[in-house]
């Protein structure tokens, strides 16, 4: 692929990106976002990552807290007017797929439960490890604890990410019981 080649994806992948963002007001999470865009146009989540990064930084696009830790991606007034200025850049049958795919992809995202699990390392042998449920782009549990070593921090993970709707019933029963 030529240098032409490239900065014409950027661009349009940037295009598609704002494009997609102002038809949604309430703004969108970022696995929710890559899901949407791959499914248009196929490209790989460290070009993904790039391209938002670039918007960020242009601030055509912003992250904003939702609740405590959530981020969302919206865009911005300055992502508005670049995004009527720059709209031509999208090829018709790449807005046209995006329109027809934005409408199933984006009521499938909000609809859908996510199960996160993640650790961070505190030290060399101890992490933080968070595991949560999104509903509808809103924390509806979230639970942060704290593992000696990097195996019990990745069984923890794994355990969640595997059995989350055998455990969050579990817990919830334990916090209502009368002890």
């Amino acid at each position: 692929m030529s240098s032409s080649d490239n900065t014409t994806a950027l661009a349009e992948n940037k295009v598609l990106i704002l494009y997609i963002l102002n038809q949604i007001q309430s703004g969108i999470i970022e696995d929710g976002l890559y899901k949407i865009i791959t499914t248009i146009n196929n490209i790989n989540y460290f070009y993904f990552k790039e391209v938002l990064t670039d918007l960020l930084d242009s601030k055509l696009v912003g992250k904003f807290t939702k609740d405590e830790e959530d981020c969302v991606i919206k865009i911005t007034s300055e992502g508005i007017n670049a995004l009527s200025l720059t709209l031509d850049v999208l090829p018709g049958i790449l807005k046209l797929k995006a329109d027809n795919i934005f409408k199933k992809e984006f009521s499938s995202i909000t609809n859908e439960t996510s199960i996160i699990a993640e650790f961070t390392p505190k030290s060399e042998n101890d992490y933080i490890i968070k595991c949560k449920i999104i509903e509808k782009n809103e924390t509806i549990f979230e639970v942060q604890t704290y593992a000696g070593s990097r195996d019990r921090a990745k069984k923890i993970v794994d355990n969640w990410n595997n059995n989350a709707s055998k455990i969050y019933p579990k817990i919830l029963n334990i916090l209502l019981e009368d002890l």
